[in-house]
């Protein structure tokens, strides 16, 4: 993944290479810019012209470098082959081959000209004052000034676009605190700025999902609870007029419907509104399993596996499980298993029901959703199973629905196992 604090800083590195060796060429083409080499030799052919021969006394070399300076306005001296001064015109200048040194380059040693005339004496010329002309300072910051601009001018898209991004986000974040729940953010990149798009994607997602739950959790909360009362109205205007034995029955069966669904909708409110657990312990899941199995006569096999949870909560899960396998079962034998599955615990209960359409295996873990086609006297709301997930997914695991060989469904919930003791295999 691509760092946006690296594409900053490589954008940096490079546009100072650039700057560098845009600086140097730009030194070595205005101000070192060396003539070829048959330019030298004409050069040298031209001075020695010029000059007197070589065993001319000194007067008349010296005489000759003075005229040949005037006319250039230079500074320069003249070399025996040996390196003895033989005549000079302003400062003294170095013999080109001092230190062993040999230079038929432009400049040596403090901008000097060097040229080696045919007859092996040598000649230097530096022009007066070249160092210090007036408007060399100025040239150079203008120089500078042109390649710092064009470096801002090519840092100036990358770090546009990544702030772009950013403002794109800051103007998504707004709109999602304004109530706009189905703002997204384009993800571009691989970035950071990326990684936190997807990031407030994923956030938004999340509450959008929330806030629909809770929405449509109280319009069929309110819905559901309208059945069991209507029927305990009626029940009670007729319970004056109408003494038959099993009305009493149902008027109680209806008002435990009623607290078995507002004390789901309080359990499901709950835990939706925390963020962890107010009861973590070591729970036995065999041993939960094994009591919940035999208050409906389900048959129990499988090992002793350990978790950490609240066990209240993971025990109204396998309850929730075998009273939805005991609903939809069809009177069949119900098959409880606890084992281990990879790191984790798995806990299954098996009917011999209808089964599961493939495309509502997830949907039917949705509060308040229930089959199509499903009988009223069946019973249940539709959050039984919806309070399985959540309390598996508060336990750090997750519920699935599986269709079953023969016919039928196995719920499946897969929770962390604790740790605990070695497994003892139980028939």
């Amino acid at each position: 993944m691509k760092r946006l604090y690296l594409q900053l800083y490589l954008t940096v590195v490079a546009s100072l290479i650039v700057f560098a060796i845009a600086a140097g060429w730009l030194w070595r083409v205005l101000v070192e810019v060396a003539p070829p080499p048959q330019a030298y030799a004409l050069a040298s052919e031209i001075a020695q012209g010029a000059l007197p021969p070589a065993d001319a006394p000194r007067e008349a070399q010296q005489a000759a470098l003075e005229k040949l300076s005037a006319r250039g306005q230079v500074n320069a001296a003249l070399f025996a082959p040996d390196g003895a001064e033989i005549a000079h015109v302003g400062p003294e200048l170095p013999w080109p081959r001092a230190g062993g040194q040999h230079s038929r380059g432009p400049w040596h040693r403090g901008r000097v000209w060097t040229l080696e005339l045919p007859d092996g004496r040598w000649l230097a010329a530096r022009p007066p004052g070249r160092e210090h002309r007036p408007f060399a300072p100025l040239g150079l910051v203008l120089t500078l000034g042109l390649l710092a601009l064009a470096v801002a001018v090519g840092a100036y898209p990358v770090v546009r676009r990544a702030t772009r991004r950013l403002e794109r986000l800051k103007t998504s974040v707004e709109a999602l605190g304004a109530g706009d729940l189905a703002t997204r953010v384009p993800v571009e990149g691989r970035d950071e700025v990326a990684t936190l798009a997807a990031s407030f994607n994923r956030s938004a997602e999340r509450i959008e999902s929330l806030v629909n739950a809770h929405k449509s959790l109280l319009a069929n909360a309110s819905h559901e609870l309208r059945s069991p009362l209507a029927r305990i109205r009626l029940a009670a205007e007729m319970l004056g007029a109408d003494a038959r034995p099993g009305l009493r029955a149902e008027l109680e069966r209806d008002i435990a419907e009623l607290d078995a669904l507002v004390d789901e909708i309080l359990l499901a409110s709950r835990l939706d509104s925390v963020a962890a657990l107010d009861v973590r312990e070591r729970v036995d899941l065999l041993a939960l399993a094994a009591e919940e199995s035999a208050r409906i006569d389900a048959a129990l096999e499988g090992e002793r596996a350990s978790v950490e949870g609240d066990p209240r909560l993971l025990r109204r899960t396998i309850r929730n499980l075998l009273e939805n396998a005991r609903r939809y079962g069809g009177g069949a034998p119900i098959d409880v298993t606890v084992g281990k599955r990879g790191g984790g615990v798995l806990v299954r209960v098996c009917d011999r029901g209808p089964g599961v359409p493939e495309a509502e295996r997830e949907r039917i873990f949705e509060p308040f959703y229930r089959l199509a086609g499903a009988r009223e006297r069946e019973g249940g709301v539709g959050l039984g199973l919806a309070l399985v997930r959540q309390i598996a997914r508060k336990h750090g695991g997750d519920a699935s629905c599986q269709p079953r060989d023969g016919g039928g469904s196995c719920f499946e919930v897969v929770l962390p196992a604790s740790g605990g003791a070695p497994g003892v295999p139980v028939h």
